[in-house]
């Protein structure tokens, strides 16, 4: 199994801001400790033209030079800073870097970081840039050949953070080759959604078995309406009761049973699986690393399976 990492482009944030720039680092740290069979590689910049296939032209260049407008700078959430631009750039290869390795035979393949599911065709939002999950479908189906039906590449985001995936939702409304799920917390953030092909708006405070149980049924749900040839799989951190932004109730246990539903039910149609990490935003920053190293122990184990299919 792949793991590819960015955290080494470190944007200069002002002291105080809330988001959590160690955590990346402290995520690969812990991973070569605990799993250090897992091969660990520096995630390649995507291109202009990858981005290019859901970013409008104007935005990728504005997020280059930093000519943004300052409302749009804002809601990003972030100062603009070559580093952004190009820490950017990385999150969203090393997605596609993961799609790559998951669909060249490995089953699974993971970004350490991802899963900026709040950026627009047109904008940023939330911390997100680029809509990594967004671009790793669009360039998927570009790069691989149609099935026997004629039909490219069929792609589901399984979208597991606490809160919507707004912009991967927008960008794909009213499309039929990528299907768009999003399971988060209703009252939490973005507070204006978008229509998902499928969402599941859970009310604060949920906890592990009503979260499992709506889960159950949104994968069900999943497996009647469309049969992808990949899955992009957000694993957000902040459903973890921990979580400073995620106001629901999963405890550890019940996010590493979240995670390995997920595996389960892409193993078990044998459909490869990208891996990103999405939010985790621990009042305790040690715990939510803890709680996605859990995340690529099952992962671990969900790529031996497909090893040893291959074997």
């Amino acid at each position: 199994m792949q793991a590819f990492y960015a955290d080494h482009f470190v944007l200069p944030l002002p002291e105080g801001h809330r988001f959590p720039m160690l955590k990346y680092r402290l995520l690969r740290d812990a991973l070569s400790l605990e799993l250090p069979w897992l091969a660990q590689s520096e995630a390649l910049a995507a291109t202009e033209a990858e981005l290019a296939t859901v970013h409008d032209a104007d935005y990728i260049q504005a997020v280059a030079q930093g000519t943004l407008a300052p409302t749009v700078q804002r809601e990003i959430g972030f100062p603009w800073s070559p580093e952004m631009a190009e820490r950017a750039r990385r999150s969203v290869g090393g997605t596609l870097q993961a799609c790559r390795v998951a669909l060249d035979g490995m089953g699974v393949g993971a970004n350490l970081a991802g899963g900026t599911h709040h950026a627009y065709a047109d904008k940023g939002g939330g911390f997100c840039v680029f809509n990594d999950v967004a671009v790793a479908a669009r360039v998927m189906q570009a790069e691989r050949e149609a099935g026997p039906d004629g039909r490219r590449l069929q792609v589901a985001v399984i979208d597991l953070d606490v809160h919507q995936g707004n912009g991967t939702a927008r960008i794909f409304q009213g499309v039929d080759d990528v299907f768009t799920l999003s399971m988060h917390g209703e009252k939490n953030f973005p507070f204006r959604k978008e229509a998902s092909h499928l969402d599941v708006g859970l009310p604060d405070g949920t906890s592990d078995d009503a979260y499992l149980r709506a889960l159950d049924a949104a994968l069900a749900e999943l497996d009647q309406r469309f049969a992808p040839g990949l899955v992009i799989y957000l694993a957000g951190a902040d459903v973890y009761e921990g979580d400073r932004l995620g106001r629901l109730k999963l405890t550890a246990e019940g996010v590493a049973k979240r995670d390995r539903r997920v595996f389960d039910w892409c193993w078990q149609r044998r459909i490869p699986v990208a891996l990103t990490m999405g939010g985790g935003y621990g009042h305790d920053i040690h715990a939510t690393v803890q709680v996605q190293v859990n995340t690529y122990h099952l992962a671990w184990a969900h790529a031996m399976r497909w090893q040893n299919q291959a074997a």
